[in-house]
């Protein structure tokens, strides 16, 4: 198994391949970010202590935090999560991953150094890597150089040097942009954003009352033309009634006149004029027989 060492406080990494099972052996069962003394290791190692960070093992396959399994799974992963990197926006893949416990199917097992022993290890302790680029926010500048809130981090930007070109005399260097730099130009602008936001406040402030006050106004008046409606019908009906009791007292008068109606039965005798006629024609007709 190969043992991938790294030293952040140098910025070096050391890959080292250990054949010795025995040596191998105190690896066995730990989980990611478990704490492991490295005296086992060898002499060298001795008062280092080792945090394990990740691995693969032999097909390729890495080690998951939080996959409590010695062998392989298959997972559906997403943006955020470790072991994958998504190719579009939202895309989710299933991915085989390994568990994060170490056995003896591992390749390779990644470690940091906690913890610095009494012997320096040559290529990862006694040498160091300085970093391409510096600091580019400003907290983070003014946490490197111990500088206060008045000291201008402009002056400490770590500048990077720049290849020179044929026929070049002067060296080049170049500089970040620094980020989150309070400056008076940007306390002009926050002021006026304050101003804006303030006069945005108060402009909406005074709509609200003027259409509170607007919403009252035409409340009352559809309040009013109610009450004008309900007044108006209110007499209306007053004056229903008082018309209405009139006409009934006539028509209880009228009503005996109504039993003389039998008096039209009057003309009922015309209708029994033909059978007085009936003995004229029958006289008519013993005259013709003569």
């Amino acid at each position: 198994m190969k043992l991938n060492i790294s030293y952040p406080a140098t910025g070096c990494q050391k890959l080292i391949e250990v054949d010795d099972e025995r040596k191998l052996r105190h690896f066995y069962e730990k989980r990611i970010s478990a704490e492991v003394n490295a005296d086992h290791l060898g002499d060298e190692w001795k008062g280092y202590v080792l945090r394990i960070s990740g691995g693969n093992d032999k097909q390729g396959f890495p080690m998951k935090q939080g996959v409590l399994t010695v062998g392989r799974v298959r997972l559906l992963l997403s943006a955020g999560h470790s072991c994958y990197r998504p190719r579009r926006s939202g895309e989710r893949k299933r991915k085989s991953v390994r568990g994060c416990i170490v056995d003896a199917n591992l390749s390779v097992l990644s470690l940091v150094i906690v913890k610095k022993g009494e012997q320096e290890i040559p290529g990862l302790t006694d040498s160091s890597v300085p970093r391409r680029l510096g600091p580019k926010r400003a907290s983070k500048i003014r946490k490197l150089f111990n500088l206060a809130k008045d000291d201008d981090v402009r002056q400490y930007v770590v500048r990077r040097p720049l290849p020179a070109k044929e026929g070049q005399k002067k060296p080049k260097s170049k500089a970040p942009k620094i980020q989150r730099l309070v400056t008076p130009l940007v306390l002009q602008r926050k002021r006026h954003r304050m101003a804006i936001k303030r006069q945005r406040s108060t402009r909406k402030r005074e709509e609200a009352a003027e259409y509170a006050k607007l919403l009252a106004q035409r409340m009352k008046e559809a309040k009013d033309r109610k009450m004008e409606r309900r007044k108006s019908s209110h007499s209306k009906s007053s004056r229903s009634e008082s018309t209405s009791v009139a006409p009934a007292a006539t028509v209880k008068k009228a009503a005996p006149a109504k039993a003389a109606a039998p008096a039209k039965a009057a003309p009922a005798p015309a209708k029994a004029a033909p059978a007085k006629a009936a003995p004229a024609k029958k006289a008519a007709a013993k005259k013709g027989k003569k």
